[in-house]
């Protein structure tokens, strides 16, 4: 037989798209020829499939051979055709039976000794086999990744002689790396209760928590604004199983790792303040994902807020809205998932001190203009909670503990218990949380009575807060009132979402 078809999976987005390899030997001189768009690493391939092939004491057919990689107008990258590539060749000299790769998918880079190495996106190609009820032969060198996902019909190849022997005789030589994990092991810590005062963060972090609320810390250095931003995560239910897939195939298209221990750990990123906006939205000439995407059910830190250049500032604010971001290409369109919550840090002014009681600030009033102005109204307005943290004095930061260690872990257990009960009260009553609510779920679901209408819409005339503030009060509201078991939303409930919302310091950045 001269054409043998194999089946492989590309990367667009972190979707695994079919790509079926068709390979054609003719009679002729001795070439080897790709087409169906490959780039670089792709045409490069043919020399490493070659010497693998050889190299595995096989035999490289010398005919003329065409490999086609359809869809023709999908540009393919990467390495993990290479096994794909290897195979239809073997294929169509007859070296392999041709029965065994119809419904089996392949993906793996070839060394040249005939290895099999570890590709990207291991866990989106699995779930897409899985959807196609296709077998997958995957490398020996990704275990950890295909252990992830429970499916049977995976098996894992260290060599090229390995994936033969699988071919020919239904055992690969190879242990089996199918099966998945049941038990995840957790290793998430706290140090929230290390944080000395701040009573007013600690509350507004576990509503912002309960609620997944987008929260702007404000507050002179060494206050506490990174411990309690970067403890968020420890606040938050696990993962569940769902959402552990979707974080695990953007964690494994991106190369960044994945296994049983952090399977279910919501993630936290915490880029660098002079990251562009390509680097936290996505983009660039292969349309990568950003920040946000890698921030995917879990949280964005964003320390020096107002350092950030504010074209990059003012790009999240679609994905904040519509929890997900498309990036144009000439030849394909790619949507990646962004559901992240947004916790900023920032310093009231340059020098930082403008609201320490302690010290002084030294900043002319210019430079304090240039430094609040990069943050943009319709940004803030889309932050539900804007805390101010006061300075500590050294009676606060030097006191001695009068808790014990075992009450304070029992204290943070029963917060993230509070935490998880509201998220579940949330969930049985709308199927979402509160900070997704839509101005028509507000209705149903956050209900104000005649009273508290009249004050927040004496509130809203006094602040001169628009629509979505408003809705984002409501959504708080709802939040503090689940947090402490109530039905409805009280006239406190209102008034202290007000107060989280509207404090000095987002009044201050306003002016500017």
């Amino acid at each position: 037989m001269s054409l043998a078809v194999v089946t492989s999976r590309a990367l667009l987005g972190i979707d695994a798209v079919e790509v079926t390899v068709e390979t054609h030997l003719s009679n002729g001189l001795p070439g080897f020829a790709i087409v169906g768009m490959p780039e670089t690493a792709v045409r490069e391939s043919k020399e490493r499939v070659r010497s693998a092939i050889l190299n595995s004491g096989l035999e490289f057919p010398e005919r003329r051979i065409t490999v086609n990689l359809a869809p023709a107008d999908l540009p393919k990258t990467g390495g993990q055709y290479d096994l794909a590539i290897a195979a239809s060749i073997l294929a169509a000299s007859d070296q392999i039976p041709t029965d065994t790769l119809q419904h089996t998918e392949l993906m793996g880079e070839l060394a040249l000794n005939g290895e099999v190495r570890a590709v990207r996106g291991v866990v989106a190609a699995i779930v897409a086999a899985k959807t196609a009820g296709k077998s997958v032969v995957l490398p020996a060198a990704n275990s950890q990744e295909t252990n992830l996902v429970a499916y049977d019909s995976v098996e894992s190849v260290s060599s090229l002689l390995s994936f033969v022997a699988l071919s020919r005789t239904g055992c690969s030589t190879d242990e089996s790396a199918c099966g998945w994990v049941t038990e995840v092991v957790e290793t998430e810590e706290s140090s929230f209760l290390n944080i000395r005062g701040q009573t007013l963060a600690k509350r507004a972090i576990q509503i912002a928590a309960a609620g997944r609320h987008d929260v702007l810390l404000v507050g002179p250095p060494g206050c506490g604004k990174t411990m309690l931003a970067q403890n968020l995560t420890a606040l938050l239910p696990a993962l569940s199983e769902t959402e552990a897939m979707e974080v695990a195939a953007i964690r494994s298209v991106t190369g960044l790792p994945v296994n049983h221990n952090n399977l279910k750990h919501r993630p936290i990123r915490s880029p660098h303040h002079s990251a562009t906006h390509v680097a936290l939205v996505g983009g660039g000439a292969k349309a990568n994902p950003g920040e946000v995407t890698l921030a995917h059910r879990g949280v964005l830190f964003l320390d020096e807020f107002s350092e950030f250049k504010p074209g990059a500032l003012d790009a999240l604010r679609e994905p904040m809205e519509v929890g997900e971001i498309t990036l144009s290409r000439a030849n394909y369109r790619i949507r990646y998932p962004a559901d992240f919550q947004l916790v900023a840090a920032m310093n009231p002014c340059p020098c930082g001190y403008a609201s320490d009681r302690r010290r002084e600030c030294r900043c002319p009033p210019e430079r304090v203009s240039r430094y609040l102005g990069k943050l943009s109204g319709p940004l803030l307005d889309r932050m539900d909670l804007s805390i101010e943290l006061p300075g500590l004095t050294q009676a606060e930061l030097l006191q001695q503990d009068t808790i014990s260690e075992e009450e304070n872990t029992q204290w943070w257990l029963d917060a993230k218990q509070r935490v998880q009960e509201c998220q579940q009260r949330q969930l049985e009553r709308a199927c979402k949380l509160n900070n997704a609510l839509t101005s028509n779920e507000l209705e149903v679901h956050c209900r104000l009575n005649q009273s508290l209408r009249k004050l927040l819409a004496n509130t809203m005339e006094q602040l001169g807060l628009s629509a979505r503030s408003v809705h984002r009060i409501i959504k708080v509201a709802r939040t503090i009132a689940d947090l402490a078991g109530k039905d409805e939303i009280e006239r406190e409930d209102l008034l202290e979402a007000i107060a989280l919302r509207r404090s000095d310091c987002l009044q201050r950045i306003a002016k500017y």
